[in-house]
């Protein structure tokens, strides 16, 4: 006992020393290299987080149908409104800490985080609760029709079940990323990521469990990296510390937290809502084919992002730390440089959806009418992704501030306040074209919006800059 007491508070003291390296490289660090050492890993990372829906469906869609695919497009907007509330939790979390630790406040960033665990829990039972409850409305709700419905309750039943165990290792991951440690974060998802891609087809073709395989293969994914998350911070790993009278919540850190974490619920939360109502508009202007057509094409755009949602995941720690240590110098440069790769990546990726659109569809099914509206809706619903890098960037830049009111504002600027009208009234005068042009036009509206918000900003960051180069004469 003795002993493990003594490993445990070496692990503790090592801890200690990795954050202080690691505050020290947020703070002094050439912002590019930094930049790249934490949004490599963060990509990684959350490219295999996204390949649990992703695998599933092409496994579902060449083991089971077109069909069964639709089942699996109603389900994800559920799981999405679930990841949602879990990340507003985990971004508004990192974000508090970071500046915490920025500030060299360690107390409180223990505080902040002990009261992240009991939020946690508090999140994980009420989905659980509410959505077992009144499972048959949601599904409804979120477009359950239809040949569908039985592959969305099938899916939907079990993959509910891992809530608790995703929830707790989203929120932990953003902390273990708050406090620099890349690597760590990225490994949690990439072992998710094997496991549930190992089991899928044992699952789906060797016991032929069809949709219900696929979801009992995400739960042990999800469990497995709950597990493991367990094991770093019980073990030392982390320089935050844990003690019980932390889990107290205490309502000003409770309420910035959710603030804070306001804005990610809003973009995650408004693409939930505007997924279910787009799959009762697509079902009825084209039918089942056209709600799995989306469903692929969802998949295959979280996946194609995440490369630059690792750069955002990069990007925060930096210019929140450097924010909460008042050096805007940093936070600027970083921001700048953060831009510029995202249009980079941006520009890459549509081009590659552009000219392969057809290849993308066809690895999910050998449906001919799936792939060709599949291909046709692709092209359109990307056509202004190049531009996206900025709206992206630009509202980072108020989560990493704590400026919680605007972030929230540009969150749901593009889906709620833009795309949702427009999905509701084009396709009264263009008919299934009217919901896929709904896309390009709201994305060019929102980062007009992004624009209005960021450029007063920047003038604000640029005299501050002056003000400190002011006072160092």
């Amino acid at each position: 006992m003795k002993m493990e007491q003594e490993n445990l508070s070496a692990n503790k003291q090592a801890a200690h020393g990795r954050f202080t390296r690691n505050a020290e490289a947020l703070g002094k660090e050439k912002i590019g290299k930094l930049l790249l050492r934490l949004s490599v890993p963060a990509t990684a990372g959350m490219i295999s987080m996204s390949l649990y829906n992703l695998v599933d469906t092409i496994f579902v869609g060449r083991g089971v149908g077109t069909l069964a695919i639709g089942g699996l497009s109603i389900v994800m907007p559920i799981q999405m409104l679930i990841f949602a509330s879990t990340q507003t939790l985990g971004i508004g979390g990192s974000s508090v800490i970071s500046r915490m630790l920025g500030a060299r406040d360690h107390k409180q960033a223990d505080h902040s985080f002990g009261n992240l665990i009991s939020l946690t829990l508090l999140l994980s039972a009420g989905l659980l609760i509410v959505g077992y409850a009144f499972s048959d409305t949601i599904l409804y709700l979120f477009g359950s029709a239809g040949d569908i419905k039985t592959f969305a309750k099938d899916y939907y039943m079990i993959v509910l079940a891992g809530t608790p165990f995703l929830s707790y290792a989203m929120v932990l991951n953003s902390i273990i990323r708050a406090e620099g440690n890349a690597r760590t974060a990225m490994l949690t998802m990439m072992v998710a990521a094997a496991i549930n891609m190992v089991l899928d087809p044992i699952f789906i073709f060797g016991l032929h469990m069809g949709v219900k395989g696929a979801a009992l293969a995400s739960v042990i994914a999800q469990f497995c990296t709950f597990l493991y998350i367990g094991y770093y911070f019980s073990r030392g790993k982390s320089a935050l510390h844990f003690s019980v009278r932390n889990l107290k919540p205490d309502l000003p850190i409770v309420r910035e937290i959710l603030a804070i974490g306001a804005s990610s619920l809003g973009r995650h939360g408004a693409g939930s809502i505007l997924a279910a109502i787009l799959n009762h508009v697509l079902f009825a202007y084209g039918g089942s084919v056209s709600v799995a057509a989306y469903g692929v094409i969802n998949r295959v755009l979280r996946v194609i992002f995440m490369p630059m949602m690792g750069l955002v995941q990069g990007y925060l720690p930096i210019a929140g730390f450097n924010y909460g240590a008042n050096d805007f110098r940093r936070v600027k440069e970083v921001s700048k440089i953060a831009l510029k790769w995202a249009s980079v990546i941006a520009l890459g990726l549509y081009i590659l959806l552009m000219v392969f659109p057809r290849q993308v569809i066809a690895v999910f099914t050998q449906d001919e009418q799936l792939i060709q509206i599949g291909r046709y809706a692709l092209r359109v619903i990307i056509l202004v992704m190049p531009i996206l890098s900025f709206q992206l960037i630009g509202a980072s830049y108020f989560q990493a501030a704590g400026k919680a009111l605007p972030s929230f504002i540009l969150a749901l600027s593009r889906q709620i306040l833009l795309l949702l009208p427009l999905l509701l009234i084009l396709p009264l005068f263009w008919g299934l074209n009217g919901i896929w042009f709904a896309f390009p036009i709201s994305d060019t509206l929102a980062t007009f919006i992004t624009l209005g918000f960021l450029l007063p900003e920047l003038r604000w960051v640029r005299r501050k800059i002056k003000e400190m180069d002011t006072t160092s004469i």
